[in-house]
């Protein structure tokens, strides 16, 4: 496995990858044109920035560490047997960006052996950018971030998120917010899984849960809510929840009460 000091290097190269990556979707929004957008699936819709961001991300990344493979939301980049795979959403909140709203993020994650061992998160428009590295904390633009000490979900302000496809799939989270609602302080929608996760893990967010999400939402996020202290499992309490495409994200003294709020709503199937 990689070690430490080489981490910190490949973490500091991601940053400024992250960082040109987001300066490529800032200068791109000032010339978006909604007809250059296509429908990839109802109400959800892929930009061609998306794809020429993910292209540039995968070129950049592949020459920083050659044998590691990929896992992209666009299928740029391949993974077969390979130890290393980066976990990248090149624009998470595509249709924030489409609608001209300022909260979207470049998400990378690193992880060896299926662990996540290295997070980024950048968010350009916000100028904010999230990082993490196993075992070594998180930071927020250079600064040492910890969770919310919050202790009730009554005081508690949590995000969330809907499925693009909300309109035909069970799995909406309609049932989830009828019942966490009453319980807590208030709701946030920010539009965007991986900033979602560094907002609870910066303490602005007292916890977070979604479903329907892919490893590339949520890859990069989960390391840095852990490493602020943060707890991160699926509906069920698992802490394998990468591939299960939902997540509850705490300051983890809320975990158990938000989990059994989740269990009660539970999607039939799940």
């Amino acid at each position: 496995m990689i070690g430490i000091s080489d981490l910190e290097y490949l973490c500091a190269e991601v940053r400024q990858i992250a960082r040109k990556a987001g300066a490529f979707l800032r200068d791109e929004r000032q010339k978006f044109d909604r007809e250059r957008v296509e429908e990839k699936s109802a109400h959800n819709y892929v930009s061609y920035v998306d794809k020429e961001s993910e292209r540039r991300l995968v070129e950049q990344l592949s020459t920083l560490l050659p044998e590691a493979g990929f896992i992209a939301e666009e299928g740029s980049g391949s993974l077969t047997d390979e130890e290393y795979c980066w976990v990248i959403d090149p624009l998470d909140g595509t249709n924030n960006y489409s609608q001209g709203l300022p909260v979207f993020t470049v998400s990378i994650g690193l992880q060896y052996r299926e662990e996540t061992i290295l997070g980024v998160v950048y968010a350009p428009y916000l100028g904010e950018l999230y990082t993490a590295i196993r075992d070594r904390g998180a930071r927020y633009n250079g600064k040492v971030i910890r969770v919310a000490e919050k202790q009730d979900l009554a005081h508690s302000v949590l995000g969330t998120g809907f499925p693009y496809d909300k309109d035909v799939n069970p799995d909406n989270n309609a049932a989830n917010l009828a019942a966490i609602l009453p319980s807590i302080r208030g709701i946030r929608r920010m539009g965007s899984a991986a900033y979602d996760l560094c907002c609870v893990a910066a303490g602005w967010l007292d916890g977070y849960w979604e479903l329907a999400l892919q490893p590339w939402d949520m890859c990069a996020g989960a390391l840095i809510v852990q490493e602020a202290g943060g707890q991160v499992t699926d509906f069920y309490g698992n802490a394998c929840f990468i591939d299960g495409h939902h997540v509850v994200a705490t300051n983890g003294r809320l975990h158990p009460f938000l989990l059994q709020l989740v269990e009660e709503a539970m999607p039939s199937g799940m």
